[in-house]
C-alpha cells in the first residue's frame, strides 16, 4: 500500500494552476515537480501509467502511422527502435513486441501472435496495471479498459465488425459487449456512464464527441479518487485530468480552456477539507 501524503506536492498543483495560462500548461514542467517529490515506488506507477501512450505510439508505427502522442515517455525515434529490439520497455510488453518482430522467437511461442498487435500489447499493459501497487492505477486501468472496449465495441456494432476483434482482455464486460444485441450491451446496471456513453458516440461533431468522451473520462477519475486528497492516488487522478486538459488545449483552445477552468475549481476544492 502507498502511504506517502504529498501535501505540498498537492497544494503546489493549485497554485501552478492559478499561475498559469493554458496556452502555457506545460504538464512536462508538472512531471518534472511530481518526479522530484514521489518515493521511487511511487513514481514506478506514473511511469506506468504513461506507459499506456508509449504502447498506443508502438502501435501507431506498428501499423505505419507516423502519429505520434506526446504524452508518450518514448521519443518516435525511441518507439522506432524498440519494435526493432526492445531495450526500454516492461518485460511483458517487450515480449509481445519480440513476439510480433520474431514469429521463432522464444516470446512468440508464449503470445498469441494470431491476434492483431494492438490487442496483445494492450491486454499485457492493462495485466500490468491490474497489479500494481497502487490502488488508483490498478482501479483506473480497469476502468480505462472497459470505457475504451465499450467505445470500440459501440463502433465495431455500427460498422457490422466482430466484437472481438477490437475489444482488449476479458472479464464479465467483455463477454457482455461481444455477446449481446441490447443497445446498451445489457450495460446499464453495471457502468453509471453507458447511457451518457451511447449519446456521445451519436454525436456527429467529432470534436465535441470526443469531448463528451473525455468528460466521462474525467467523471470516472474523480469517482475513483474520491477520498484521496494528498496521496499518490490524488497526484495519479490529478494526472488523468492534466492529461486531458493537455491534449484539448492542443485541439480546440476554447475546450482547452473550459476543461483547465474545471481542473483549477476542482483544486479549489481541497481547501475545504479542514480536518487534513
Amino acid at each position: 500500500m502507498f502511504s506517502n501524503n504529498y501535501y505540498a506536492l498537492v497544494a503546489g498543483f493549485r497554485e501552478y494552476s492559478l499561475d498559469a495560462e493554458t496556452k502555457g500548461f506545460d504538464l512536462e514542467d508538472i512531471l518534472a515537480e511530481v518526479e522530484s517529490v514521489l518515493s521511487s515506488k511511487d513514481w514506478r506507477a506514473v511511469q506506468l501509467f504513461y506507459t499506456y501512450y508509449d504502447c498506443e505510439n508502438l502501435v501507431a508505427q506498428y501499423n505505419g502511422s507516423s502519429a505520434h502522442n506526446r504524452l508518450g515517455r518514448l521519443s518516435a525515434e525511441q518507439v522506432a527502435q524498440e519494435l526493432k529490439a526492445p531495450q526500454l520497455l516492461p518485460q511483458p510488453l517487450a515480449d509481445v513486441v519480440t513476439a510480433y518482430a520474431d514469429a521463432e522467437s522464444e516470446q512468440a511461442q508464449s503470445v498469441d501472435t494470431s491476434l492483431p498487435f494492438a490487442q496483445s500489447l494492450f491486454t499485457a499493459y492493462y495485466a500490468m496495471c491490474s497489479s500494481s501497487a497502487s490502488r488508483f492505477l490498478r482501479e483506473w486501468s480497469e476502468a480505462d479498459r472497459t470505457l475504451r472496449n465499450v467505445v470500440a465495441a459501440l463502433i465495431a456494432r455500427d460498422r457490422n465488425v466482430a466484437v472481438e476483434s477490437v475489444t482488449v482482455g476479458g472479464g464479465d464486460i467483455v463477454e457482455q459487449l461481444q455477446r449481446s444485441s441490447a443497445a446498451d450491451f445489457g450495460l446499464r446496471g453495471e457502468l453509471s456512464y453507458i447511457d451518457a456513453l451511447i449519446a456521445a458516440m451519436d454525436e456527429q461533431n467529432m470534436l465535441e464527441k470526443e469531448r463528451k468522451i473525455d468528460l466521462i473520462r474525467w467523471s470516472v477519475a474523480s469517482e475513483l479518487s474520491t477520498f484521496d486528497y494528498f496521496s499518490s492516488d490524488a497526484v495519479l487522478a490529478y494526472l488523468v485530468k492534466a492529461n486531458i486538459v493537455a491534449r484539448w488545449v492542443g485541439l480546440d483552445a476554447k475546450a482547452g480552456k473550459a476543461m483547465f477552468d474545471k481542473l483549477v475549481a476542482e483544486l479549489d476544492g481541497k481547501d475545504k477539507i479542514k480536518e487534513i
